[in-house]
């Protein structure tokens, strides 16, 4: 199957898992932070976002500590942050939860970031690409790690039309920090 060209502008989906959290004892999943590696790779995602010319309009993010954390280290990457929407549906969501989200964003949004966790994040991507460039979609098959970015294009006038198949996989990366 290939991606559709469908009408109205070119829209981006960003998906990026959050960072390489710890595990705490007696701390409930949810109140996860982030661990030493994820403080670092959560910055170079943002990072990477501006490099690639890939500024969100609008996020959307799990209210998970680890997703709210690697947020706001990736939007201090960038001159004026967007709006960031935190939403419970996003922890542990699986595909059809995670696309009710996505479907929801305005319709002059552009660009959106999703901030989450897996396996949901990966499904999703891989049901949305129709196709990807180069081994985009079989990098994300092998492994969808902590701090991995993945851009899906695709053309809508709405993000209510967003649609398992209809997306390009345009690039996927895991952004790393440096240890100080």
């Amino acid at each position: 199957m290939t991606a559709r060209h469908g009408a109205g502008p070119l829209r981006r989906l960003v998906v990026l898992r959050h960072a390489k959290s710890a595990w705490p004892e007696g701390v409930s999943d949810h109140e996860r932070p982030l661990a030493p590696r994820g403080r670092r790779d959560a910055p170079a995602a943002g990072r990477a976002l501006a490099e690639a010319d890939c500024l969100p309009d609008l996020a959307l993010c799990s209210t998970a500590v680890r997703a709210r954390q690697t947020w706001e280290l990736a939007a201090e990457q960038w001159g004026t942050p967007p709006p960031v929407r935190l939403d419970e549906r996003l922890y542990a969501a699986d595909v059809p939860e995670l696309l009710a989200a996505v479907r929801e964003a305005p319709d002059q949004v552009g660009t959106l970031l999703l901030i989450g966790h897996n396996p949901g994040l990966e499904e999703l991507v891989l049901d949305l690409a129709g196709d990807g460039l180069d081994d985009a979609l079989d990098h994300v098959r092998t492994k969808f790690p902590t701090s991995a970015v993945a851009v899906l294009a695709w053309h809508g006038s709405s993000w209510r039309e967003l649609a398992p198949g209809t997306a390009l996989l345009t690039d996927v990366a895991v952004p790393r920090g440096k240890k100080g």
